[in-house]
């Protein structure tokens, strides 16, 4: 049996920032509260020579953390299967794929094998509502809300061979009963009672996220622009242990 997760270790801090140095500053400011970090395509796509953002992933991993390289990986099968066994070689913890489709999640399961990388599948991005859904012509008959085709695809990934998928706490309780324990559900949008929504459409306290099934909360503006991080970090890891 696999040990728990301590509340500390639930809580991933995006590191959203613009530079690969201003995101070293942030892991400095952070310290030892936080242990799981998640690099993403503007912090991918930053620095350049040995000064980038694949770079910090390796001096993450070196320093004792982990790493979600949220890559959103999605192209044809061969691409797939190529650019998820250069990620696995990497040593991250976490790796995106979009979940549209089995095709795409089973060339990424071939990819990782052999590996430790845990596959999570990008259900609906926390940005889109149904409005937005519609307009992508998701037809009726799968799923008239984010919250069905979120189902949808938890499904799928777990018949692909997924480790877990990427929701909202919104998502999280109908996704833990449908796909049972062990099924990772990661989810992002995370703000405390009150926060400012930003850019996100469905949001969730971490005390809500937890209690529905969420196994990890993803963190970035109210943490990475917060006066102080390292306090903000800590308020998130009480919330978690609270739920």
């Amino acid at each position: 049996m696999s040990k728990p997760l301590e509340p500390r270790d639930r809580l991933i801090v995006a590191l959203d920032v613009p530079s690969v140095d201003d995101a070293r500053t942030l892991v400095a400011q952070l310290g030892d509260e936080v242990t799981f970090y998640k690099v993403g395509l503007e912090l991918i796509l930053s620095g350049t020579g040995a000064n980038n953002g694949l770079s910090l992933v390796g001096e993450l991993i070196e320093s004792g953390n982990k790493v979600f390289l949220d890559a959103k990986i999605l192209d044809i099968s061969n691409t797939v299967e190529r650019s998820v066994a250069r990620v696995a070689e990497l040593g991250a913890s976490f790796l995106t794929v979009h979940g549209h489709d089995l095709k795409t999640m089973t060339a990424a399961v071939a990819g990782a094998k052999g590996s430790d990388l845990q596959l999570l599948a990008v259900t609906v991005l926390t940005s889109l509502d149904a409005a937005d859904i519609k307009q992508q012509g998701i037809s009726s008959q799968i799923a008239t809300t984010p919250a069905d085709l979120v189902l949808y695809r938890a499904k799928m990934a777990r018949q692909a061979g997924f480790a877990g998928v990427i929701s909202s706490g919104q998502e999280a309780a109908a996704i833990r009963a449908a796909t049972g324990p062990g099924f990772r559900i990661v989810t992002p949008g995370i703000r405390l009672p009150g926060g400012d929504a930003g850019d996100q459409q469905r949001v969730m306290t971490p005390q809500r996220a937890i209690a529905s099934g969420a196994d990890y909360i993803v963190v970035g503006r109210p943490i990475n622009q917060a006066s102080d991080p390292r306090a903000a970090a800590a308020t998130f890891t009480r919330q978690i242990a609270e739920a």
